[in-house]
């Protein structure tokens, strides 16, 4: 009888284990990298994520550390170009995607999304003399956007293609404003005050282009690792762990 309940409690042990790791790579995430959670970036959206030396940080970079930890995983960060971070998650390449990701229809019939950690703006950035009030003065203006962004697909949709010039970093566009190649720029309110602030003679126009919200993506029909992020992200969140972590880069952007 007591070896019989040993081998009960090292069965109910290793299902744990197992039940674990299962959003932690593996074949329930996509990825072969047991016990590592695999994250698909673009660090060059300060200060969600970007380069500080040898090592990528910001709010997304701690918070899915922070996810990681609760679920007894490891972090791995991959730094790619934003348009090829939701082919990298459905090819299981890597287990989540975080970078400033905003939640569309659009990219909900390729990902799933947890739930969100932080809300946004799209901002319109103009040199310091432009008379440009809204994004009523941007028809027939050339625009210049990180490509594969919200910003990209909004001013796709509203201005024609024609209208739009696409860079593959969001600072690669800001420094095409200031050399006046483009008459605006579109792109999040954070790493906006950022490039203003490292770029002189820009400024940002008060109304926003449009509001949003960031959260995680995972590979579609992953309900397992889904559950597990939203339960880590839900812990955080009551912890207050995320405010912490958001206030901490916003507040240094500033």
């Amino acid at each position: 009888m007591k070896n019989w309940k040993k081998l009960m409690s090292v069965a109910v042990a290793a299902t744990a284990a197992i039940s674990l790791l299962a959003g932690c790579g593996g074949s329930a995430s996509g990825t072969a990298k047991k016990g590592v959670l695999v994250m698909a970036t673009n660090a060059e959206f300060p200060p969600y994520e970007y380069h500080d030396n040898n090592k990528i940080v910001g709010i997304d970079a701690e918070m899915a550390e922070a996810v990681a930890k609760k679920m007894g995983c490891e972090l791995q960060i991959d730094d790619i170009a934003f348009d090829s971070i939701i082919p990298e998650i459905t090819s299981g390449k890597a287990d989540i995607g975080a970078a400033g990701m905003t939640v569309t229809e659009d990219r909900k019939k390729n990902v799933d999304f947890s739930d969100t950690y932080a809300h946004a703006s799209q901002v319109i950035i103009v040199k310091a003399d432009s008379a440009f009030k809204d994004k009523d003065d941007l028809k027939g203006k050339k625009v210049g956007v990180q490509q594969g962004t919200t910003g990209d697909i909004y001013v796709t949709d509203e201005y024609g293609d024609g209208s739009v010039e696409r860079y593959a970093k969001g600072m690669e566009a800001v420094q095409s404003l200031s050399q006046g190649k483009v008459d605006a720029v579109i792109i999040d309110g954070e790493p906006a005050k950022v490039y203003v602030k490292e770029v002189q003679g820009l400024k940002i126009l008060d109304k926003s282009y449009t509001d949003e919200d960031y959260a995680i993506a995972v590979k579609k029909g992953n309900t397992v690792l889904l559950n597990k992020i939203n339960a880590a992200l839900k812990d955080l969140k009551s912890e207050g762990k995320l405010d912490e972590i958001v206030n901490k880069y916003i507040t240094t952007a500033k």
